[in-house]
């Protein structure tokens, strides 16, 4: 195709989309045009096949990048949610990444501080924004510290699952890769559905949370945020947590800043054990490295025999409870560090579930 006629498609489909959606569906149609012209593949896009006996037809129009609001009935549980659907053509299967905002969140906020949205039109996936209700919790924190919410079946983890089942009937996603992340009382919540939902979910990633059973009520949930439920030998060869939760062992990254006073660091180096299990007695490999904006971070990488990495767990130095790398826009946010988002999906990508034979 020459030069005149691919802009002469790039502005048709503009002007078709400026109409209809202003400058973001101008954004999506030149990516759609491009997509087409010179069949560009993100990362993490899954690879498109073209059929036997030949050339592929027309390509298909891609829609417009949709945030689209829904709610989810599971038993006597109604929570609502938000959905990015970025372009993509029918027939295609994306990962779908499940997005748990923390204390006094919402949706729009978390999508905002996270750019996970911007992220998701540039390599293709959805993204799932569940919704905590105030009638469930007063200050909209998902009930991680209770019993009732902690196991498979129940509560706010079979709610959480049956929605993420229900995006994945109503559109064609990957089912190998489907993850879910959060922050803070939404990484907890995260950790839960990784350990109660292990073939649902092929990698978590925890930012600022804490380990599956740490509480089981609201007194012990203050402990357990304080770091005073048990003890860490820390930065020793062979280091581990005492009495850390067993896990189904979920490939799990972690997001901590160690001058957390919400959520003590000491939970994020739980999280981290409880996933690995028994492998948490391998001696992680470091990497020390400062950030454009002057902080600094290390990054521990867990791997097993094989070499195979099983656990990341980044602890940035001088941060909050706030997400790592994120938009000042949201609520919750340290733009000085390391991307979360980023690096959490270059681990997700990194870990689709295994297939089954």
């Amino acid at each position: 195709m020459n030069t005149p006629v691919i802009f002469k498609k790039l502005w048709s489909h503009a002007v078709r989309f400026a109409r209809s959606g202003g400058l973001r569906g101008v954004v999506a149609a030149v990516r759609a045009a491009l997509g087409r012209v010179f069949k560009a593949k993100a990362p993490g896009e899954p690879a498109r096949s073209t059929p036997s006996g030949g050339e592929s037809g027309p390509a298909p129009e891609l829609p417009q990048a949709q945030f689209r609001e829904g709610s989810h009935t599971e038993g006597h549980h109604v929570r609502a949610f938000k959905l990015f659907v970025p372009p993509h053509e029918a027939g295609v299967p994306l990962p779908l990444v499940v997005m748990l905002h923390g204390c006094t969140q919402s949706p729009d906020d978390f999508a905002i501080g996270t750019g996970m949205n911007d992220l998701a039109l540039a390599q293709g996936f959805l993204v799932l924004y569940p919704a905590q209700s105030t009638d469930a919790h007063g200050h909209r924190c998902w009930n991680w510290y209770q019993q009732q919410h902690q196991q498979r079946g129940q509560g706010e983890p079979a709610v959480l699952a049956g929605m993420t089942r229900a995006v994945m009937a109503e559109y064609r996603i990957d089912s190998q890769r489907v993850y879910v992340a959060g922050l803070s009382a939404g990484g907890a919540m995260a950790a839960i559905l990784g350990d109660a939902y292990p073939e649902l979910f092929s990698a978590v990633g925890v930012h600022s949370g804490l380990a599956t059973g740490s509480a089981r009520d609201l007194a012990s949930a203050w402990v357990a945020m304080k770091g005073h439920a048990g003890h860490m030998i820390w930065g020793l060869p062979g280091w581990r947590v005492p009495g850390s939760v067993v896990t189904h062992g979920r490939p799990t990254i972690v997001f901590h800043g160690d001058s957390d006073k919400t959520v003590h660091p000491i939970n994020g180096a739980r999280v981290v054990a409880a996933s690995l299990g028994a492998s948490a007695l391998v001696p992680p490999r470091l990497h020390r490295a400062s950030t454009a904006q002057g902080c600094s971070y290390t990054r521990y990488t867990h791997q097993d025999a094989r070499g195979h990495v099983g656990a990341e767990h980044w602890v940035v130095h001088g941060a909050g409870h706030a997400w790592s790398g994120g938009r000042t826009q949201g609520s919750y946010t340290d733009p000085k560090g390391p991307d979360a988002s980023t690096e959490m999906l270059r681990f997700f990508w990194a870990h689709p579930a295994p297939t089954l034979h």
